[in-house]
């Protein structure tokens, strides 16, 4: 576990059942500027980035419900849970029924709230903690991707590697609300759901998280 990352988390999170989901727990802050501000000062550095792993995102929820309602989509299989952040996706990939499943993220705090949160929903979760954007996609049968659309550079590096891992025979499962950079053109809406989350990383309450296949 990241053992200088999980004191801080602890420290600035509550476990708690997500609303809408509430046989998933994971470590939540209540407001993301104090929040953000505290990463800031542990780490030293202005222009850390968002403490997005304290939160739940409307993709990311839009995953963890198609997985409840459609758990032969994991069941046994091997799952790779892009841009963890909190590890929701990876954690109901989990309880869905996976085989084995890896989160990843470049975030050190968002490596040590994945390994908590699956801890207090007792899934068993391997982590990678690093860019792998620029590899060949890890052999896996299922690629999730919930709210990795939200700004373009990061965009512009997900979807081609996401596209060699369907080449390579992964189905992608994407999340997300309907950001700017969301490559609707590539996707297949397979599911809608209204779901909540935070005001202060969302521009609404209440929001519609899809789900979607990516077809080419």
């Amino acid at each position: 576990m990241s053992t200088s990352a999980r004191p801080f988390v602890l420290r600035h999170t509550t476990l708690r059942p997500l609303a809408g989901i509430d046989r998933i727990r994971l470590h939540q802050a209540d407001e993301v500027l104090p929040l953000w501000r505290a990463v800031q000062v542990e780490t030293g550095d202005p222009d850390a980035a968002l403490p997005y792993w304290a939160f739940a995102w409307g993709g990311g929820l839009a995953i963890a419900h198609y997985l409840e309602e459609h758990p032969e989509a994991v069941s046994g299989r091997r799952v790779l849970d892009l841009g963890s952040g909190s590890g929701l996706c990876a954690i109901a990939a989990h309880r869905a029924g996976a085989g084995t499943v890896t989160a990843v993220d470049i975030d050190r705090f968002s490596i040590a709230a994945i390994e908590l949160n699956a801890r207090a929903n007792h899934c068993r979760v391997a982590t990678v903690g690093r860019d792998v954007l620029d590899d060949e996609p890890s052999e896996a049968d299922i690629v999730l991707a919930g709210d990795t659309w939200y700004e373009s550079a990061l965009a512009v590096r997900v979807l081609p590697w996401l596209q060699r891992a369907r080449a390579s025979g992964a189905r992608v499962l994407v999340g997300d609300p309907g950001r700017r950079y969301l490559p609707r053109d590539v996707l297949r809406e397979l599911a809608c759901y209204e779901v909540r989350t935070t005001t202060e990383l969302e521009d609404l309450a209440l929001k519609h998280g899809r789900v979607y296949g990516l077809d080419r």
